[in-house]
């Protein structure tokens, strides 16, 4: 059967349709849109943190999801949004220099993806359990939790203080409203918050007047307006994402290359190769069916999207949960809907005047957002630990993943002669790969009886058991 020929169907009330079934053309581009809503928030909200082009980023977002669905044979439904898995290392190479430009992001982001690339190419023909055994999940949960942490000093020292009281209204508004909110509105919550918050920043523009904050462009504190259409009256309807970027790069680059900026990207892969693992299990289980077999080819797919978006000055991509949430809700699960989303998508990237509208959102705004995002990024990290049964009465993981994330989150660097420096999230996650590893197994009897008293004080022995998290006994 042809790739691109779906089985119609016109399933019972509650019934799955399959990734390689449809619904009718008419109900599978509805799907195909809210997909797109459902996607679009978090898709051109971290260009933005990153100091990237949001438009560009949608409009990738579109060709990335076709590149990946033809990799995977349609096999597996996904779309392929901004990943956050980045942004802490975009902020850190930002601070390195004047020198270290958005070119450098974008290459360092492209060399990730095609680490990401190899590494789904030796999954697929070493098999899944290779991940497990490289990267348990005691391992990954706290490379997660030191991306996610690591961005703190972001919120408090670049959005917030643009208008800290928008910023407050802001994040109450979007805890609300993903979490008390029905359904599908609940999993659009950046979304709504963005315009609840833009909304409100142009109010008090009209009520309360200008604000006097500093900007990203600082240093010194600036009377500004809260929202400022200018460049939306000048863009165009319809074109090609052009312009320049805050440090002068234009929109579309080609991207350069730094030893630094690589390493300090290179952590963010883990996270990748956990989101797409979970992706597919997710997926797999909903559906009943055996995706293993192309878990190899979703992790390759993500790591070429990655590099081809990088490549023209795009943002890095990764599955998106938020549109897992709407296959379950739906139970809607084919690949058909994933192409209409992502033609919509390429459209909507070719509107310049949008993309003015995304540039044109308030700091403020910004900083509600991503005060909740950053944080629910860390979480993650602690739910991987959660779901995995991690226990930290066993020494392996409290000692061998203590001093990862200390070093990650608080930007403990070495210097390496006069020239390089290693620190924050590439020396995070190094220091909690050999530390966990070099002391797996290795635990003598009636070791780490201070940890074990600490979580499971009726425990009266045992060894090191269960390296990558297993409860210990009681």
């Amino acid at each position: 059967m042809s790739m691109f020929k779906w089985d119609v169907v016109d399933p019972a009330p509650g019934e799955a349709v399959l990734p390689q079934q449809r619904l009718p053309w008419g109900k599978t581009i509805g799907l195909g849109a809210q997909h797109v809503v459902a996607m679009f928030g978090a898709t051109f909200v971290f260009p933005l943190v990153m100091g990237l082009d949001p438009n560009l980023a949608i409009m990738f977002s579109g060709l990335c999801t076709i590149l990946f669905l033809l990799i995977v044979q349609n096999r597996v439904p996904s779309y392929l949004g901004t990943s956050a898995s980045f942004v802490a290392s975009v902020a850190a190479i930002r601070a390195l220099d004047e020198g270290n430009d958005s070119s450098y992001v974008t290459g360092a982001i492209l060399v990730g993806g095609l680490t990401l690339a190899a590494v789904g190419v030796l999954i697929h023909f070493a098999g899944a359990e290779l991940i497990h055994r490289i990267l348990p999940p005691a391992v990954t949960g706290a490379v997660v939790m030191l991306i996610g942490f690591n961005l703190a000093p972001v919120v408090a020292g670049i959005y917030w203080p643009q208008d800290q009281w928008i910023a407050l209204l802001t994040a109450a508004f979007m805890v609300f409203a993903a979490v008390a909110l029905p359904g599908f509105w609940s999993r659009i919550a950046v979304f709504l918050a963005l315009i609840f918050g833009y909304i409100l920043s142009f109010v008090a523009d009209k009520v309360l007047g200008p604000i006097t904050s500093v900007l990203p462009t600082g240093p010194d504190a600036v009377e500004h307006d809260r929202v400022s259409w200018a460049g939306v009256q000048a863009a165009d309807w319809i074109g090609l994402p052009s312009g320049t970027l805050a440090d002068g790069v234009s929109v579309v680059h080609g991207p350069s290359f730094s030893l630094t900026a690589i390493l300090l990207v290179l952590p963010g892969v883990i996270a990748l190769v956990a989101e797409n693992t979970g992706h597919v299990k997710a997926v797999a289980e909903m559906t009943g069916q055996n995706l293993d077999p192309y878990m190899g080819r979703a992790i390759g797919a993500d790591g070429v999207a990655t590099a081809f978006a990088s490549a023209f000055g795009g943002s890095p991509t990764t599955t998106y949960a938020e549109n897992i949430g709407v296959m379950g809700a739906t139970r809607v699960y084919s690949t058909a809907a994933y192409y209409v989303a992502a033609a919509v998508a390429i459209l909507l990237g070719l509107c310049p005047k949008f993309g003015a509208i995304v540039n044109a959102t308030p700091g403020g705004v910004l900083g509600g957002i991503t005060v909740v995002l950053y944080g629910m990024i860390g979480l993650v990290g602690a739910k991987i630990w959660v779901e995995n049964g991690i226990d930290f009465g066993n020494p392996v993981n409290m000692v061998g993943l203590s001093a990862g994330l200390i070093a990650g989150i608080g930007g403990v660097t070495l210097t390496f002669g006069d020239d390089f420096e290693l620190g924050g999230i590439a020396l995070g996650t190094i220091l909690v790969i050999l530390f966990f590893h070099m002391v797996k197994g290795r635990g003598s009897e009636g070791a780490g009886s201070v940890t074990r008293n600490l979580s499971h004080p009726d425990y009266d022995g045992g060894v090191d058991d269960a390296a990558s998290g297993g409860p210990a006994p009681r």
